[in-house]
């Protein structure tokens, strides 16, 4: 493995912990507008196909974001009681989410763009 490439999974990595510390302090207070949340979550989710695809174009990553997160959101207008229960749980509920919301579809491609940048800019840094 080449050290670019280690160098690269391990920035991905820790940018994919605060993201996630930031995402769960986002629903801790509740002067963070929920949809903050949203984007953070949909940023968690392009790095993390990012960190396992790192020489993947950026349209593919993005696109394969998008296409997690909005079928996360779709995916909540099935119910069920085992899958009820899934999202009752805290795990369940940061993973798949409680209800479907249009304006969600909306935070996340809001949270794909803003990784893309981040990711720009962390790609220029490695070079």
């Amino acid at each position: 493995m080449q050290v670019i490439g280690i160098k690269a999974r391990t920035g991905y990595f820790f940018l994919i912990l605060v993201i996630i510390i930031l995402g769960l302090l986002s629903r801790r207070y509740s002067a963070i507008p929920l949809w903050i949340g949203d984007v953070l979550w949909a940023m968690m989710i392009y790095f993390i196909a990012r960190f396992f695809s790192l020489n993947s174009p950026v349209k593919n990553i993005a696109i394969s974001a998008l296409a997690i997160c909005y079928a996360v959101e779709f995916s909540q207008l099935y119910s069920a009681p085992w899958i009820d229960s899934l999202r009752h749980a805290f795990l369940g509920r940061m993973l798949l989410g409680e209800g479907f919301l249009w304006g969600d579809l909306l935070s996340y491609t809001i949270g794909v763009f803003g990784a893309i940048a981040v990711d720009f800019y962390w790609r220029r840094q490695l070079s």
